[in-house]
């Protein structure tokens, strides 16, 4: 789960990446997390907390949650530089060491991960796979 689904899902209750939290909350979706991204959704979460109307105890919980829900992924190979950002290679690295799609709202983004065996799907299109 690219960070933008994270923010998104936290900053309102009435989109696809407010759902896919719930379905994650529910053991319906499985998350898979690297050491790297936490610290990438806690840096972006602390950053933006006025905005999110958040404090660091309640950021804190979400990644405790968010570590309870999702398994540990050991990155064995690093695919650097690919994408335009190394924040998104991180994201490209755990998906294809995890076997697992990018949920991320900025598909231009991940322009060409096909190449590793993984495909960058936006949250309602996650959704729309759930059913």
């Amino acid at each position: 789960m690219d960070t933008n689904v994270l923010f998104a899902g936290l900053y309102s209750a009435n989109g696809a990446s407010y759902k896919v939290l719930q379905h994650l909350a529910a053991g319906r979706l499985s998350l898979a997390l690297s050491t790297p991204l936490l610290f990438e959704y806690e840096d972006v979460l602390k950053r933006n907390r006025d905005l999110l109307n958040l404090n660091d105890f309640e950021i804190e919980t979400v990644l405790d949650n968010l570590c309870a829900f999702g398994q540990s992924q050991k990155i064995h190979f690093l695919w650097r530089p690919y994408l335009p950002d190394a924040k998104d290679d991180m994201v490209l690295e755990l998906a294809v060491a995890s076997n697992a799609n990018i949920v991320t709202h900025n598909l231009k983004d991940f322009a060409g991960v096909e190449k590793f065996g993984v495909a960058a799907i936006p949250p309602k299109t996650l959704l729309e796979r759930l059913r």
